[in-house]
């Protein structure tokens, strides 16, 4: 099990990465089923550990199965070997075919305390857009959950899961723009989304020295609930 772990920070779309010293390449947080756990939940605490964070938005994608998926030359069982403290031979069964189910998790960046499961572990997050060599089909597989998470757009609470409670209109706009790769016009985001009661307009403001201060929204949750059962329409 591979979780793609989202956050948004600063106008960038981010991914939570893992990495060992004894391998240079990065990887997605993930790791194995435990007996007494569905897959779901191997994912939910693969995510709460890595993040510090619990009751998660998560999203199965998709199972990756594909022949020689698991063959990298950074991982041999030398480099297994002096992660684990464990002897490896070549034989084992972590070197045959082996498949993954893919999943993406949604975070609010702010509220994340990335943790590693050990201390020689480095945790990171990446710009989607700038991500690091990694392991395996790791890259496909988070290519693969950002085209998900574009697909979900309209029908899962993107929106309400990354952003923190209150933000200003050019937030939520930009934050859809950096999702889905594309420009987006600022009157007609913001009023598609009003009209359809998604968002509420607080009596509150930032302030910005220098600059107009923008009104504060938050969402509706209830009217953003039901608007996703039938598709939100921003576009």
């Amino acid at each position: 099990m591979d979780n793609v772990i989202f956050g948004y920070h600063e106008k960038e779309l981010k991914v939570l990465l893992v990495r060992n010293p004894e391998i240079p390449k990065w990887m997605l947080p993930g790791g194995y089923i435990k007996k007494t756990e569905s897959v779901e939940k191997a994912a939910l605490r693969v995510a709460s550990q890595r993040t510090g964070l619990h009751n998660l938005f998560l999203k199965q994608f998709k199972i990756f199965s594909e022949p020689g998926r698991n063959k990298d030359s950074d991982i041999t069982p030398e480099t297994l070997s002096a992660v684990t403290g464990f002897k490896y031979e070549s034989t084992h069964w972590l070197f045959d075919q082996m498949a993954t189910v893919g999943f993406y998790t949604l975070t609010e960046f702010s509220k994340v305390l990335i943790d590693g499961s050990s201390h020689e572990e480095e945790l990171c997050w990446w710009d989607i857009n700038n991500l690091p060599p990694m392991i395996y089909d790791h890259s496909q597989i988070t290519n693969e959950a950002l085209q998900a998470l574009r697909n979900n757009i309209y029908h899962f609470p993107i929106g309400y899961e990354l952003l923190p409670e209150k933000f200003t209109l050019p937030e939520i706009r930009i934050l859809y723009q950096t999702i889905l790769g594309k420009e987006m016009d600022d009157r007609n985001f913001a009023r598609k989304l009003m009209a359809q009661n998604i968002i509420i307009k607080l009596d509150e403001m930032r302030y910005t020295p220098g600059h107009r201060s923008p009104y504060l929204y938050t969402f509706n949750k209830t009217a953003y609930n039901t608007a996703l059962d039938h598709g939100i329409f921003i576009s």
